[in-house]
């Protein structure tokens, strides 16, 4: 084994911190690790929407080349900003046990609810989702790290924004007025970290594979597969959740318009021996109920 492991991460301080947990378990393990921080493009253009970007890899981008070119032997991110393809070479060596999948709402005062309001999230699927239960109310574009976009909710004359509650509660910075959204279907894989190596790299995907944690690998996996099924190469508001429950998985996902007037739901459960290719199921199902129509338009709409 190499004498220091580079750990490859964003320089954010919820990305620190997911990196530092990879940290200390290797050393833990006896492994002398360095953590090697990189910007990405989506942390250095908040000006631009992220559906505006070309969303898929934009937080891993520039780790998958740092990774390739030898200047970190692995990576480690937030699973839900990891495109569903892998860059040719690189393989998923180690998926950590989740944190809450769950998004939640931090807000200033809940009376805007049943009236005007104005809610922030650079999300589509969050976007979709409040205007569908909430179509009085009016979207703010908010991007950046999870400190940027708590100031920029306190400076700004909204009502409240949506955060993932993993990130805000990994770094201790759930403020005292937010509510669990327990109606809202989360990203695919929301809450989990995951890590990248190179697959030739045998001896270190060894070490990292005590890491893993099974039951999150596989919830991952439906999502991550229903989520490819559905996507084709284009953003839309898509959300997937998979929980078990003794042998018995249980699936829901979603597929909005991007305005949230049209939703597609499936939701399904399954013997954990058989879930090969459930996700690809439940995605072919949303197909089916229109969704082929609707991924379409949302193409065109996203594209004028």
């Amino acid at each position: 084994m190499r004498k220091v492991i580079r750990l490859g991460t964003r320089d954010s301080e919820l990305a620190l911190w997911q990196a530092a947990t990879v940290q200390n378990k290797l050393q833990a393990q006896g492994f002398s690790c360095e953590l090697v921080p990189a910007k990405a493009t989506g942390d250095l253009r908040l000006d631009v929407p992220l559906y505006e970007l070309g969303i898929t890899g934009i937080f891993t981008r520039t780790l998958d080349i740092a990774l390739a070119n030898g200047e970190i032997d692995i990576a480690v991110h937030s699973m839900k900003d990891v495109p569903t393809q892998l860059p040719h070479g690189m393989v998923q060596a180690a998926v950590l046990e989740r944190a809450n999948p769950l998004d939640i709402l931090v807000h200033k005062g809940l009376d805007f609810l049943n009236t005007e309001g104005v809610v922030a999230t650079g999300s589509l699927r969050r976007k979709a989702q409040w205007l569908h239960r909430y179509p009085l109310h009016e979207i703010e574009d908010l991007r950046g790290n999870v400190n940027t976009r708590l100031q920029k909710l306190w400076d700004n004359n909204w009502n409240a924004a949506i955060f993932a509650a993993a990130g805000l509660e990994r770094i201790n910075k759930l403020p005292e007025q937010y509510s669990s959204l327990q109606w809202m279907v989360p990203a695919p894989a929301q809450g989990a970290m995951v890590v990248v190596a190179k697959a030739a790299d045998k001896e270190l995907r060894a070490a990292l594979s005590t890491l893993n944690h099974l039951p999150t690998e596989l919830c991952t996996a439906v999502e991550r597969e229903f989520l490819r099924e559905l996507e084709g190469g284009c953003t839309a508001p898509i959300g997937a959740l998979a929980t078990l429950k003794g042998d018995q998985l249980h699936f829901k996902g979603i597929l909005l318009s991007l305005d949230g007037q049209e939703t597609i739901t499936v939701e399904r459960e399954i013997d954990i021996v058989k879930v090969e290719n459930f996700g690809k199921n439940c995605a072919r199902e949303v197909l089916q109920q229109g969704g082929s129509g609707l991924m379409e338009r949302i193409k065109r709409e996203m594209s004028n």
